[in-house]
């Protein structure tokens, strides 16, 4: 039998043969949008990253209408409180009628249909800008409680269950919150409530311009002692099987594009559903190096958001999700 050539190419003749060929997709259905909710009564640009706001709760309402009609299903909600509403322990976290609790009575009310998940950790709350309770030591240093928070979580979390919230997603990284959250929930009885956790949460330089947005850098110190090294990636396999043990209906992954090899790692080892964040650092770098010239926006974020999903991601939460989705329909 003559040897024939392999020619790889026919399956990239046209555009309707790479349609048929194509292994990975990216839809509406797959973004989750991050939105800062704030206490003022106007919208406020948010320099460190262009095209977001934090919304005032009517705004909120109104552009998550836009979201919704655009087709995307759910928002994740992050408050943003002045600096006189922070304080030790966080307490403004799991006040009733806090800025989150208020939004998602409204966003319950006004878009029945639209998903809701909220952020829990301390650090927009607190006067130390930790995700943790701290305690100081007479010589100036400080650790980050593990136990003490977790208790504080479960206040936030019921707070956020009762105002609406359909998903509750633990960015803290404290041991031991998964198990907690469920059980604080599901005592209350709301058992119906899902848990996402920031499973593989790392200690990246990426998050500059959302520390920005939330006010929420640390006023001393770092966050190493919980949240995780970059040089690590076993290491998120372990907590990957703690999370799904404790009760975790989903996993995330944080950053997403420097931490493909994690996705990928935790889609093979997991039967749950894998989310991944493309955080605000990696937000900014497409869109100052597009603002240069130097990259066609459309083109190098679809890229990124397709690179996650290709890595096994089945959500991503971008902040580029608005775009995204008037893109995706311009090409339907």
């Amino acid at each position: 039998m003559q040897n024939l050539p392999i020619r790889p190419r026919r399956n990239r003749r046209t555009e309707a043969v790479r349609g048929l060929m194509r292994e990975t997709s990216l839809s509406v259905s797959h973004l989750i949008y991050p939105m800062f909710v704030h206490e003022g009564e106007e919208d406020e640009e948010i320099h460190s990253l262009p095209g977001c706001k934090r919304w005032s709760v009517e705004g909120l309402v109104a552009e998550a209408k836009r979201l919704y009609a655009l087709g995307i299903p759910c928002i994740d909600l992050f408050g943003a409180v002045p600096e006189e509403k922070k304080s030790m322990d966080g307490a403004e976290a799991w006040n009733p009628q806090g800025v989150v609790q208020r939004a998602l009575r409204a966003l319950r009310r006004e878009v029945p249909g639209l998903l809701l998940m909220t952020d829990v950790a301390l650090d927009p709350y607190s006067t130390y800008g930790q995700d943790g309770l701290v305690r100081e030591y007479a010589d100036g240093s400080y650790e980050v409680l593990n136990d003490e928070t977790v208790e504080a979580l479960c206040r936030q979390a019921l707070s956020h269950a009762e105002a609406g919230a359909d998903i509750i997603s633990p960015s803290d990284m404290m041991d031991g919150r998964i198990a907690a959250l469920r059980a604080a929930l599901d005592a209350a009885g709301y058992t119906g409530v899902s848990l996402l956790s920031y499973t593989a949460k790392y200690a990246s330089a990426l998050y500059g311009p959302f520390r920005g947005a939330l006010g929420s850098a640390p006023k001393k110190g770092d966050k190493k002692t919980y949240q995780m090294d970059p040089a690590n990636r076993r290491e998120a396999l372990r907590e990957a099987a703690l999370d799904a043990a404790e009760g975790a209906d989903m996993l995330m992954v944080k950053p997403a594009t420097y931490y493909l090899d994690v996705i990928s790692d935790l889609r093979a080892g997991s039967t749950l559903p894998i989310a991944a964040y493309h955080v605000s650092g990696e937000y900014l770098m497409l869109k100052a190096a597009a603002a240069s010239g130097w990259l066609d926006e459309k083109a190098a974020t679809l890229e990124a958001l397709l690179s996650i999903r290709r890595a096994g991601a089945d959500m991503i939460l971008t902040y580029a999700a608005p775009q995204v989705a008037e893109w995706l329909q311009e090409e339907i």
